[in-house]
């Protein structure tokens, strides 16, 4: 598994930790201009921390989805060409727009990641990868409706929360279906689950079909 340029582990307190070069958004700690990207808080980070080959890129033009605080969507624009960073709840806005304030690479929308063409208009098309962490039903649904956003070799990089589709089922059954939905438009190329950091996650790596 190759790290994006610009991601790369980092001594912190006598240990090896996955860090960006950037400015600290959310109190992580930073050494000679480099911050801890914290894996237990971040999906994304919890993927490179798990070896998995996301394919994104030190140049990529990337849309992320369910930006939240801009805790992971900040650690991306360190490293990404432009990072469109599309959160619903107004919430947490502020630290996200707090984040943008301090990257030219961060553009944050206020918009429902469901509907996708409230921010076509602003989006670019033939992006890198879409990067999703939405917290909601129909996941899988979420992924396909932005699929129009990606390049034909484009990535889609996903934590799929069970629990936010069906606090009933057992996670690999919703998994299950969830993979199954998105290959009528994805090709999935590896799949992992997230536990323990993120119990009841699926990481999954796609490619557009």
């Amino acid at each position: 598994m190759t790290l994006p340029e610009g991601v790369a582990y980092r001594e912190f307190d006598g240990a090896e930790r996955l860090a960006t070069r950037g400015t600290p958004a959310y109190g992580e700690p930073v050494v000679d201009g480099w911050r801890v990207w914290d894996a237990g808080r971040s999906k994304l980070g919890a993927m490179f921390d798990a070896g998995i080959d996301t394919g994104l890129s030190g140049s990529d033009g990337v849309l992320y989805l369910g930006a939240a605080n801009g805790t992971t969507a900040s650690h991306v624009a360190d490293f990404a060409r432009v990072v469109y960073a599309v959160e619903f709840a107004a919430r947490p806005m502020d630290d996200l727009l707090d984040a943008a304030a301090a990257r030219e690479t961060l553009v944050p929308l206020l918009n429902d990641a469901r509907q996708p063409d409230t921010y076509a208009h602003v989006v670019e098309n033939g992006l890198d990868a879409v990067v999703q962490d939405v917290a909601t039903r129909g996941q899988a649904q979420v992924a396909l409706a932005n699929r129009q956003f990606l390049a034909d070799d484009g990535r889609l990089v996903a934590a799929l929360k069970a629990r936010s589709e069906d606090v009933t089922r057992e996670p690999g059954a919703i998994f299950g279906d969830a993979l199954a939905e998105l290959r009528e438009g994805y090709e999935v190329l590896d799949t992992r689950r997230l536990d323990p950091r993120h119990d009841d996650h699926l990481a999954v790596v796609a490619r557009p079909r």
